[in-house]
């Protein structure tokens, strides 16, 4: 079971990346999937979340990013992403997915019970 987060880079302020996040050895579709986000010296933060499939396939967005960060899923690609536009230098981090892996969850998910979480993709925002 593995996740792997990729798409971030360097952009400009209010420019856009898409993130990705692939899984092996099991089907994303069935569960939902949360991305997070790490700036250096700061804690951890919830930033967006899609319920599977099975549940209503719901989606969750931070106040902080609302408006800006879409959540979708391809199902035959097996990968969820996270399109990020209008960026701002405060989005600076290091993104991660996660998943609790529990078939047919919907969001919000407590952040204790992520179990597997991809490497995580370095996004920086110039000013």
């Amino acid at each position: 079971v593995q996740l792997q987060a990729s798409g971030g880079g360097l952009v400009e302020t209010g420019g856009s990346l898409r993130l990705s996040c692939a899984a092996s050895g099991f089907t994303l579709d069935y569960y939902a999937i949360g991305w997070f986000r790490q700036a250096p010296g700061k804690e951890r933060e919830g930033v967006s979340c899609i319920s599977s499939s099975d549940s209503d396939g719901s989606t969750y967005v931070a106040e902080s990013v609302r408006g800006r960060f879409i959540v979708s899923r391809d199902n035959a690609k097996n990968t969820v992403y996270l399109q990020m536009n209008s960026l701002k230098p405060e989005d600076t981090a290091v993104y991660y997915c996660a998943t609790d892996k529990v078939p047919g969850g919907s969001c919000p998910v407590e952040y204790g019970r992520y179990r597997y979480w991809g490497q995580g993709t370095q996004v920086t925002v110039s000013s």
